[in-house]
């Protein structure tokens, strides 16, 4: 589903189509588990749901396209996955990203199609294996979908660094997979989308009212 899709099902979720919200969960969950997973492992479905539990909530309050709604989604899921380890007292998967000033081309084709080589459940494994500041930026940019700027907003780090840690841990995933051919993951598991390569695009702007 491309972000106009997904715009549009949300302004009619928010109306009360309980069709067009099932749309916009089938769209959105599975991402939210893979990005949650990053961060607090194994509670990442109790987590997801607790979630989603504040994005009904407050869906009639959001303001924004679908670019805008998966980073607003994003940004509850890091808060509740904080609050848990909060709970719990385990230091986050994930912590900030290195202030980087320098921006390195955007991430080549070969990184983007390592990640589409293997199945979900073995490239999850192995970005919580990158270092803590790449492990967020890729699961933001490769799992969620965002955009530099849109991850960065999520993060309250400037697009800069988003873009310098994602291409990090894309280039070493993709080192790590060297040779392996495309296609060797178990049948029927879905694949994480590569990292775009093209413009960034503006991202879209959401907020919630009040």
């Amino acid at each position: 589903m491309d972000d106009g899709e997904l715009g549009e099902a949300v302004e009619r979720a928010r109306g009360g189509d309980e069709a067009a919200f099932s749309t916009v969960y089938r769209e959105i969950h599975p991402r939210l588990v893979g990005y949650l997973y990053g961060l607090v492992g194994d509670d990442a479905d109790d987590v997801t749901s607790e979630a989603w539990h504040d994005i009904v909530r407050d869906l009639h309050r959001f303001r924004g396209d679908g670019a805008a709604f998966r980073g607003w989604a994003a940004t509850v899921a890091r808060h509740r996955a904080l609050d848990h380890l909060r709970r719990i007292k385990v230091r986050p998967r994930t912590t900030a990203l290195e202030d980087i000033t320098s921006e390195p081309a955007a991430a080549g084709d070969s990184e983007g199609l390592a990640l589409e080589s293997i199945s979900t459940e073995r490239a999850l494994a192995m970005i919580s294996e990158l270092p803590q500041e790449q492990a967020e930026a890729v699961l933001l940019r490769v799992v969620l979908g965002l955009n530099a700027p849109m991850a960065a907003k999520v993060l309250g780090k400037r697009p800069g660094a988003i873009r310098t840690a994602a291409h990090r841990g894309l280039k070493r995933l993709s080192e790590r997979l060297g040779d392996r051919p495309s296609g060797t993951g178990e049948t029927g598991e879905r694949r994480v989308p590569h990292e775009p390569g093209g413009p960034e695009g503006s991202g879209g702007r959401g907020e919630v009212d009040g």
